[in-house]
């Protein structure tokens, strides 16, 4: 493969996943490959290859006749999204605190400049896309290989579940998004300081920032269907 195919291919993939996360491409929405691929320059056997990792990723649902499906987001994946997302970032909390490298805290210093000018902007989409890379590096930090795969999966419908609920037309989330960054930057704090605990306590008031609020925007008013709250054995 030449240097430009690989360029090539490389620009697909950050574009598809930055096109999903932001809802650029819709929930459920099919992906064209022959456009697709006359898009970014490249042919099918690389495009193909390129939408299995994503798929292994959890972007994608690939379907055997009917080609590559941005992943759905039903009431069952929301559901399973509020029950599992507090237990997974308590423990990657937990794990960044442990085992971050200075060159990674040093990254996550830089996102969080990002993840500032964002909100201070009231920029949406680069508040969503900095604050999953940041969440991402916490990841990185933790070094799991069992976790990694479901934080990876959790990020993508919270930064799409972002995309609809934060948005600056709704100034009563801007002391939230105040409270978002602060805690940002205490997450820093306590990993530099290998507060394992701290940190995974810290990560459960992160998650739970925003729980409530985003229950109640995705549950139809008509149904008693709780979608999650923290387990009692990590609350």
């Amino acid at each position: 493969m030449t240097s430009d195919a690989k360029r090539n291919k490389t620009n697909c993939l950050e574009d598809l996943r930055r096109r999903i996360l932001t809802e650029a491409l819709e929930p459920g929405s099919y992906l064209d490959e022959t456009e697709i691929a006359e898009a970014y320059g490249i042919s099918r056997p690389p495009l193909r290859e390129l939408l299995r990792q994503l798929a292994g990723e959890g972007y994608l649902i690939l379907h055997e006749n009917r080609g590559a499906q941005v992943a759905p987001m039903s009431h069952k994946s929301l559901r399973n999204f509020f029950v599992a997302a507090p237990m997974i970032y308590a423990a990657i909390g937990r794990l960044a605190a442990q085992n971050a490298t200075t060159a990674q805290i040093m990254r996550l210093k830089d996102i969080q400049l990002l993840f500032r000018a964002a909100i201070r902007d009231g920029n949406t989409e680069q508040r969503t896309l900095t604050n999953e890379r940041f969440h991402s590096i916490m990841g990185e930090m933790a070094d799991n290989e069992f976790l990694m795969p479901s934080l990876r999966r959790l990020l993508i419908d919270h930064a799409r579940i972002g995309m609809i609920f934060y948005n600056t037309r709704r100034p009563e989330l801007a002391d939230q998004r105040v409270i978002a960054v602060e805690q940002h930057d205490q997450f820093i704090a306590l990993i530099e300081a290998g507060d394992a605990e701290g940190c995974a306590d810290l990560a459960i008031s992160h998650w739970e920032l925003s729980r409530a609020q985003i229950e109640s925007f995705v549950t139809p008013s008509s149904f008693v269907v709780p979608l999650g709250r923290v387990p009692d054995s990590i609350a």
